[in-house]
């Protein structure tokens, strides 16, 4: 028995009212298209990125951005793999009690939230002068193209 084809919503259904807005079949939306969704094509104010690349300021945020994320990523990473690597090769030390059931093992494994907690708070304490810096190349480029 070939599938029914439904040509009227069925009662209650609030599908044609709650449809969301799409590029195709913008629903409801009046206007063109809000800056985020719109393509690279269609987007008229697009920067000179050869240009952002080469300024010193950029540069510095760049350098300053890697400056925090190689080692911070490298520690992490040393961190979290240390905990397997030493209950496999020193479970003799990884074993030794400290605070009645509590051993080494547990106290590092438990040791791994705070530190990824305190890596997340210096990325964030970081990551605010990179906005600062960020905003100032942004400032500078819309005065430059002001003056064009």
């Amino acid at each position: 028995m070939p599938p029914k084809i439904q040509t009227e919503p069925e009662p209650g259904d609030q599908t044609p009212e709650a449809g969301s807005a799409t590029d195709v079949a913008p629903l409801g939306r009046a206007g063109g298209k809000p800056g985020h969704e719109l393509t690279a094509d269609e987007d008229a104010d697009v920067a000179d990125w050869d240009r952002v690349a080469a300024e010193p300021e950029f540069k510095g945020l760049l350098a300053s951005k890697r400056r925090f994320i190689v080692p911070a990523t490298v520690f992490f990473v040393v961190y979290y793999f240390a905990l397997p690597l030493l209950v496999g090769y020193a479970p003799g030390l990884m074993s030794r009690r400290v605070f009645g059931p509590l051993n080494l093992a547990y106290l590092f494994a438990l040791s791994q939230f705070f530190m990824a907690w305190g890596v997340a708070a210096l990325y964030v304490r970081a990551a605010g002068g990179w906005d600062e810096t960020a905003r100032r190349v942004i400032e500078k480029l819309v005065e430059r193209r002001g003056e064009e």
